[in-house]
């Protein structure tokens, strides 16, 4: 077994570049492996697309499967993942593990940066292999359509990393939403102490690339530009080219108890405030106002995003003071006030959940979910892998989820209130807003599908 921690250095740069266009080609044609579905006895073979970081706790909760292969353009940063898993064979290039090794595993996670991940999970999908991939799903709206509808038509099992979703009181409060406590939600307040890196910011200047680090890796689909401060391992997340700000990061948490207990989509308009946008990274602050239409026998809802600092009324849930993260929901009946990223809220009647025993649990529930949600939220998807179950946040939930998150960054950066047609995936009132649905991809990283 090979377990040299770079790409085979006899590779000439053109035998790389023939390599890299024969995985390319591979996957223009999606096939279904015959690995794909296993017994619930059966141990899954995974591969990581990013081992280090959030990569090597995403992998080490597959540690009860089999891992048999590693990618990380950092070496340092994956150090820790080489060790864990000794037998596991070491990629620094996706698309040459993709090649190399896709007969060998049968799942994927994917936890890159944003940028990143529609190439990576869109490659493993057209290969039929099952994803976990990072919140946010995406970079882009028009990357997040793409990844739903790839879903459907490689029927692969796929679970976004938002792991509040797998949180058992959380789905208590879905179900309690659900059977009409709050009655007729109309508005929701959601916010976070993000963000907790650099943002408002021009770019940094220009720094040697550290010895451990491949620089044109981690770059990736993205414009190329010099190394510079603020890129590796974390800060990344407030620039443009890679990263979705603050309500790309913590969007797809915040906003899950809404998304799911209301069944949100597809916003008709958005609109935003903030500290002010610049074209290299995410304003310090921003308010942002999602207007979703009514939906079978729900109303219309307003949800309002808040981050940097800013935050709802605290005397709407009768609070002197509100935490870092939160979420209320103003129902006719009720207010419920969730004060973290997801779990346990309160009424504000003074009723507890337990109060509720008459309505019955409606949603599935993990036992290591009653201490890790995290643990449950990648249980679930392997499970599902072995066709015991349903990932509850599959794409076709979490993929319309995260192109609805994003839409506030295209209000953000158009710098107007945007109408949106889901359907033609276009801001119809602005039309410079439309440069922020999708993007070009760097010379050699066209887009898979």
């Amino acid at each position: 077994m090979n377990n040299k921690p770079l790409l085979d250095p006899s590779l000439t740069r053109r035998q790389f570049i023939q390599h890299a266009g024969l995985a390319a080609g591979a996957i223009a044609f999606p096939f279904v492996s015959a690995r794909n579905v296993l017994g619930a006895n059966s141990r899954l073979n995974i591969a990581a697309i990013g081992a280090g970081g959030k990569g090597g706790v995403d992998v080490g909760y597959c540690a009860g499967e089999n891992v048999v292969a590693l990618c990380d353009v950092d070496q340092n940063n994956a150090a820790a993942s080489y060790k864990k898993f000794p037998q596991a064979k070491h990629f620094k290039d996706f698309r040459v593990m993709l090649e190399k090794e896709s007969k060998n595993f049968d799942a994927v996670t994917v936890s890159t940066p944003d940028h990143v991940h529609f190439h990576a999970a869109a490659m493993s999908m057209k290969l039929g292999k099952h994803v976990y991939v990072q919140k946010p799903l995406t970079h882009t709206i028009w990357e997040a359509r793409k990844l739903t509808e790839l879903a459907r038509e490689t029927k692969v099992v796929t679970q976004m990393g938002n792991q509040g979703h797998s949180q058992s009181e959380s789905r208590r409060l879905v179900e309690l939403i659900q059977a009409g406590v709050l009655g007729d939600v109309k508005e929701v307040h959601v916010w976070t102490d993000r963000p907790i890196w650099p943002q408002g910011i021009d770019r940094p200047a220009k720094l040697p690339v550290p010895e451990h680090l491949d620089w044109d890796l981690w770059l990736g689909p993205a414009p190329y530009r010099d190394f510079h401060d603020g890129c590796v391992p974390f800060k990344w997340r407030g620039f443009w080219d890679f990263g979705t700000g603050a309500l790309g990061d913590m969007g797809c948490h915040n906003m899950d108890l809404a998304f799911f207990s209301l069944n949100l989509r597809d916003p008709l308009s958005v609109d935003a405030i903030s500290s002010g946008v610049n074209s290299e990274t995410a304003p310090k602050w921003s308010i942002i106002v999602h207007e979703f239409p009514a939906q079978g026998q729900r109303g219309p809802v307003k949800l309002v995003w808040y981050d940097g600092g800013r935050k709802p009324e605290p005397s709407l849930v009768k609070q002197k003071e509100l935490p870092g993260n939160g979420c209320i929901m103003v129902g006719s009946k009720d207010i419920l006030y969730v004060p973290n990223y997801w779990g346990r809220g309160s009424f504000l009647s003074g009723g507890p959940m337990e109060d509720f025993k008459n309505i019955p649990q409606t949603l599935p529930r993990h036992s290591e979910a009653s201490k890790d949600n995290d643990a449950a939220h990648h249980a679930e998807w392997i499970a599902a892998c072995k066709g015991e179950g349903k990932a509850l946040s599959h794409f076709d939930y979490s993929g319309p989820m995260t192109e609805a998150v994003l839409l506030g960054n295209v209000a953000l950066r158009a710098g107007k209130k945007i109408q949106w047609d889901a359907k033609q995936l276009k801001v119809t009132n602005v039309p410079e807003a439309n440069e922020f649905i999708r993007k070009e991809y760097r010379k050699g990283w066209e887009s898979p599908v």
